[in-house]
């Protein structure tokens, strides 16, 4: 089954995942959704990834959902560019999420960043997805 939309996807098995109370939650691997990932570990939003190989050649990323007092730390996940929309930011124009409450997630000539990692860098780029 092809996906028109890989990075949704995820994002839609995590805030469903959070919706159920799972503890974690897994999804196909790749290496966007990995960095995307690794962005959200890093702003703690997320516990830890890990991705497991299989025989026929497919991976498996599994990701360790965050809770605090029993409510989930991602209160809402949501993607911006799409297929059919793609959003491109300059670096003087990246959104601020929620006050800088919450963060917006960019892939950039130099790699998926939180968007304070890049106005610090002063790159633009596609904004893939806002969380709070």
């Amino acid at each position: 089954m092809s996906l028109s939309d890989p990075l949704g996807d995820m994002l839609t098995r995590i805030r469903n995942a959070y919706g159920r109370k799972k503890s974690s939650v897994s999804t196909p691997a790749s290496r966007l959704r990995a960095r995307v990932l690794d962005v959200l570990k890093a702003e703690g939003y997320i516990r830890d990834y890990s991705q497991t190989d299989f025989d026929n050649g497919k991976s498996e990323i599994e990701i360790e959902l965050k809770y605090f007092d029993g409510n989930p730390v991602v209160r809402d996940i949501s993607r911006v560019s799409k297929p059919g929309r793609r959003v491109y930011v300059s670096a003087k124009s990246i959104p601020q999420v929620a006050n800088g409450l919450g963060i917006a997630i960019l892939s950039t000539p130099k790699g998926v960043m939180a968007d304070h990692e890049a106005r610090e860098q002063n790159v633009g780029g596609e904004v893939l997805c806002q969380i709070v």
